[in-house]
């Protein structure tokens, strides 16, 4: 790849690597430098250049004797990734769901039927909390635990999905809109922050894609429950769009009163590990990422470090790119099909393949780009497919099974790239306080394109919506540039340290502190 310059990543880095390098470092000599360990079990090489000192390399990880690193990572899944399935699927599910209500009245109960201006307005309201309180949310997530944090970021918003199907008027669902905003906030990034502090990087982007994929299970799921719940209507004097609110809200309400006691923690929380098992799981995902510093409260010192890293501006542009068309999906797919003049429940039931395409796409994606350990490649290999069905949505408009066959490549290329690209990102962030706010900003940032989506299709641009397209478009090929950036400041990031000193006198301390700075942290194409 071309070598660019991407010397200004950190301002004062090279000064600080320095002046550190020059201290006295009396006890170093006998600190094993457990960055360059590494784990056998995986069958890769070490994280590190062949020309480190064999001397300086501290003894693999040993896995406990009464179980293997199989057994342990499957113990992991079992304890952590379908917990994070569920929260996602039912979160997902309340935030998008008015599309479904859409389709069962809400528009002409609520007096705003013919004002598509006042329905995105109610889809964007969401994204204001959303945008404003993610880095705050992951403070706060790693000060109370993941386990009460997020059970009362769910049980808040089943809450507010219950209230949503007994609005009375425009005014209500606006208001219901924005808490929904506010307790959903913190639980996309909480829950990637916690996946990417239990797995090491050439594991975690199955764990991801499964976990994201709950998106696909979500839109699956919820044309299904639509199409069902619909036939309420009337019930007990409620519309149908009403019960979709509120039979979903109570379930998601009911199952935060069980996360509250089973929900998962971080690994030096878990109480289902024993002494020794803890021990070898900070000992692997230290020997891959470098010491985690998961005692170490979080400052402002630490965003403001974050922040002047121009690496972590482009990972929220990759995710901002993919907001768009995967938000303009979720909610206007729905309105997109009834344009097509199917029935109600037959434009919620032909939503579900899609969903189910694009989660059997993501998961072959992800197994690829763990096995391969890559994932720019299938980052933008992803993205390409996505704009394949956007360039035939907005070309073709005589043929129903063509443009339906465009929505499955639109599902299946976003929600296979977006997985990719935030795994990519947050597993290239070293230590606890780096991935905490990195993340969240990336997310936070990223939502922004939630507000741009929720305008992008207009009901006065039925029923072509070439406006739309052309906008999903754009921005997807801002997430291409953006990866293709990221790229080469990595590669460009791993051959500059390549080719300086790797022993430069940084204490274990230092080291935490820099996390992913640290000039013997690699970073993952």
């Amino acid at each position: 790849m071309p070598a660019l310059s991407f010397h200004l990543y950190l301002p004062n880095l090279d000064q600080l690597t320095r002046s550190l390098a020059t201290k006295e470092k009396t006890s170093s000599s006998n600190v094993p430098t457990t960055v360059n360990t590494y784990t056998p079990e995986s069958g890769l090489p070490p994280p590190f250049s062949a020309d480190d000192d064999a001397s300086s390399i501290p003894p693999p990880v040993r896995c406990p004797p009464h179980t293997t690193p199989r057994r342990m990572t499957s113990r992991i899944d079992s304890h952590v990734v379908p917990f994070l399935c569920i929260l996602y699927l039912l979160a997902f599910l309340d935030r998008v769901n008015i599309a479904n209500a859409r389709a069962f009245g809400l528009e002409s109960d609520l007096g705003i039927l013919g004002d598509g201006v006042k329905f995105n307005t109610a889809l964007t309201i969401f994204f204001v909390p959303y945008v404003l309180l993610e880095i705050p949310s992951n403070i706060l997530l790693k000060k109370f635990s993941p386990r009460l944090w997020l059970s009362i970021c769910c049980l808040g918003f089943g809450l507010v999905s219950i209230c949503q199907g007994l609005v009375q008027n425009y005014a209500g669902l606006l208001v219901t809109r924005f808490f929904l905003g506010v307790f959903e906030c913190g639980m996309f990034p909480g829950c990637f922050y916690l996946l990417g502090m239990w797995y090491r990087r050439d594991e975690a982007q199955k764990r991801f894609s499964l976990f994201f994929s709950s998106t696909s299970l979500a839109g699956a799921f919820g044309g299904l429950l639509a199409s069902a719940i619909g036939k309420m209507d009337g019930m007990r004097g409620f519309r149908g769009w009403r019960w979709i609110f509120i039979l979903e809200g109570v379930l998601t309400f009911v199952v935060g009163l069980v996360f509250l006691f089973t929900f998962p923690s971080f690994p030096e929380e878990a109480k289902w590990l024993t002494e020794e098992e803890r021990d070898y799981i900070k000992a692997r995902l230290q020997a891959d990422q470098g010491h985690s510093a998961a005692e170490r409260k979080i400052t402002f010192a630490d965003i403001k470090a974050v922040m002047s890293d121009f690496k972590v501006h482009l990972g929220a542009f990759m995710y901002l790119g993919l907001i768009v068309p995967a938000y303009s999906y979720a909610y206007f797919s729905p309105t997109i099909l009834a344009t097509y003049h199917y029935s109600p429940i037959q434009t919620q039931l032909h939503s579900v393949p899609p969903w189910a395409a694009a989660f059997g796409f993501a998961m072959m994606v992800a197994v690829g780009s763990d096995w391969i350990r890559h994932r720019f490649l299938f980052a933008i290999g992803a993205i390409c497919v996505s704009l394949a069905g956007f360039a035939i949505l907005f070309n073709v408009h005589n043929d129903i099974n063509v443009e339906y066959g465009a929505l499955f490549l639109v599902a299946m290329g976003t929600y296979s790239a977006m997985p990719v690209i935030v795994c990519w990102f947050n597993m290239n962030l070293g230590g606890h306080h780096r991935r905490a706010i990195g993340s969240a900003w990336q997310i936070g940032f990223g939502n922004i394109g939630g507000i741009i989506a929720t305008y992008s299709f207009v009901t006065t641009d039925a029923p072509l919506y070439k406006k739309g397209y052309s906008i999903c478009v754009s921005f997807t090929c801002l997430s291409a540039l953006s990866c293709i950036l990221y790229a080469l400041a990595v590669t460009r990031e791993n051959r500059k340290r390549s080719k300086t000193a790797h022993n430069v006198g940084l204490t274990e301390s230092e080291k935490t502190e820099l996390g992913d700075l640290n000039p013997e942290f690699r970073y993952m194409l």
